[in-house]
């Protein structure tokens, strides 16, 4: 008798998604919520919950307490708030501090797509949490699963002195037509999108699926404002920095396009066949794609042609956190940006930075892809004191560059995927430096990430840390693994793996080296990118172990290590 073959994970999820769009099962969810737990079948455990922006969370010991690559889950779960472009007002802030406070353990993560996630949340107060957000205008639709999620942008759209333009409402109009729209529901995987007008971009288009930069040309002698795009960026295992078109929109084709992508990417059945394959990338990087195919099979489906890319200024080394007192465009008005340590954040800080937007601005609040917060329309007369009150609530308005840098993904604390502790860590490791290294004066991005999936953008950053296990005294403990020299803007590149990894315990003695050779060898004017590139992985090994070394692999032998890459992580 001939054997029926097993169902692969790809085939799976791809019939779950063909049986049934989640966005629909909201009667589902409250039964679940009625009758406990036990009551929620594994196609909405393992995959229809992620469209309402939830995830089932970890036990704390991550992927190596699991089997198959997978951790063992607790009956809670995290939940993922969708916040365009980072935008908040204070009713909405407060709001998320109440829920936070009744169902989530009182603690909560802004995330680098400018979300707040929520954790410890039952399926009991699930509904209350859905119900609540609603009320306010905010929702978690899309912020997880194989859909389009959190539209990014600038995070002080429509008040930075120097925006080509405030793109917010393209934000705002596009997350409303693909969030929830049952033509999306169904993709691949995740697809992701950001929109900016400003000139240092922001939201990072270089890594998302869709990246539309704000430019400006001449056309008959007077200044025209349209967009350029990028496509296909994307981080994970296999990271690659947008490919640009030779494209120049206008401001009411930014939805089309961005329709068009979308549908693109949702109609590609070759990207259907390997769930670790999914993203739009692959079609460059597996499938021969080239940028002039892309652009014809869009401007194909769309209907119109673009016109030709005009030259773009890509921005040169900056730092892009919006941390510390900022003139607005508005005369006599400023902004406040504070730095929200590795993105962890409580209830009462949360109600605080709420009131705090009321008593002294307008009560509008955004969060930035840097896990901070900022504050904006702040009479000038009023940026001081606000900053002296963000201060004291925790939140650093002139912080450290180790403060101001660093991100942390979830890591083992609450991701079933991860293979380190990240967020206790990254805090203890800022602390450390900032003693070791006091008055640091360069501009840092450092990067922690939990396993090879990158949900702490590792490969973009100055320094990348990527979470490992290292046997020590015959027991496993956390470790990392380095790479540096990522960047963004003009002087585009991924992260270099320079061959050395130590405990997680002696990170700060690595850095306080590499970091102390920096400050001894650097020439005028250098900076960590420039350092860094003129210098061979060799000697960077040295600056790091104190010693002469020899590389070693990145990633280790372990059974966990396929599937953790494979399933692509659970970042936003």
């Amino acid at each position: 008798m001939a054997q029926t073959a097993k169902e692969t994970t790809v085939q799976r999820v791809e019939r779950l998604k063909r049986a049934a769009n989640p966005w629909e099962g909201l009667d589902e969810i409250r039964r679940f919520a009625r009758e406990g737990f036990g009551s929620i079948p594994p196609e909405w455990i393992g995959t229809y919950f992620r469209w309402w922006g939830v995830y089932t969370q970890g036990d704390g010991a991550g992927v190596t307490g699991g089997t198959g690559g997978v951790g063992k889950a607790l009956q809670r779960f995290m939940v993922r708030i969708r916040i365009p472009n980072g935008m908040m007002t204070s009713q909405q802030l407060r709001t998320i501090a109440d829920l936070t406070r009744l169902h989530a353990n009182g603690i909560a993560d802004l995330t680098v797509r400018q979300n707040i996630q929520l954790h410890w949340v039952t399926i009991e107060s699930l509904p209350e949490v859905l119900d609540g957000l609603w009320k306010v205008g905010l929702n978690t639709t899309g912020a997880c699963g194989d859909v389009v999620r959190n539209v990014t942008g600038c995070p002080v759209a429509g008040v930075d002195h120097d925006e080509i333009v405030d793109a917010s409402p393209l934000v705002q109009e596009v997350s409303q037509l693909l969030a929830g729209n049952a033509e999306f529901y169904n993709l691949p995987r995740k697809f992701k999108i950001s929109i900016t007008g400003c000139r240092v971009w922001c939201p990072y288009p270089e890594i998302n699926d869709v990246g539309m930069t704000a430019i400006t040309r001449t056309v008959g002698g007077k200044p025209e404002v349209g967009f350029s795009l990028r496509v296909a960026g994307g981080l994970s295992t296999d990271p690659y920095l947008g490919a640009r078109l030779n494209a120049f929109f206008r401001w009411n084709q930014v939805v089309p396009v961005v329709k068009g992508i979308a549908e693109l990417f949702r109609d590609s059945e070759v990207l259907r066949e390997h769930r670790e394959r999914a993203r739009l990338k692959f079609l460059f990087l597996r499938h021969g794609w080239t940028v002039e195919r892309f652009q014809q099979e869009l401007e194909e489906r769309i209907g119109f042609q673009f016109d030709p890319a005009v030259e773009e200024h890509a921005p040169d080394d900056v730092y892009r956190d919006h941390v510390g007192i900022h003139a607005q465009k508005q005369p006599g008005l400023s902004y406040v940006g504070a730095v929200v340590l590795r993105g962890r954040i409580t209830a009462d800080q949360m109600q605080s930075a709420a009131d705090l937007a009321e008593r002294y601005a307008n009560g509008e609040v955004r969060a930035t892809n840097m896990q901070n917060l900022v504050v904006v329309n702040v009479p000038t007369i009023n940026a001081d004191t606000l900053a002296a009150e963000l201060n004291a609530i925790g939140f650093q308005v002139k912080g450290s560059a180790f403060a101001r840098g660093t991100i942390a993904c979830s890591g083992t604390e609450f991701c079933k995927l991860a293979i380190t502790e990240t967020k206790a860590f990254s805090r203890w490791l800022v602390e450390e430096l900032e003693e070791r290294l006091p008055g640091f004066d360069q501009h840092l991005k450092l990067h922690v990430t939990g396993c090879p999936n990158s949900c702490g953008q590792h490969w973009i950053a100055d320094v990348g840390i990527e979470g490992k296990k290292l046997r020590v005294n015959g027991h496993m403990v956390d470790a990392y693994y380095f790479c540096v020299g990522g960047a963004l803007g003009l002087h585009q590149s991924t992260a270099r793996p320079v061959g050395y990894r130590c405990a997680a315990t002696d990170v700060p003695d690595a850095l306080e080296r590499l970091l102390g050779q920096y400050l001894e060898q650097r020439e005028p004017g250098e900076n960590l990118r420039r350092f860094f590139a003129r210098h061979s992985d060799t000697q960077l090994r040295e600056f790091l172990a104190g010693e002469v070394v020899d590389p070693v692999v990145r990633d280790l032998p372990l059974p966990t290590r396929g599937m953790a890459q494979s399933v692509g992580g659970i970042g936003d």
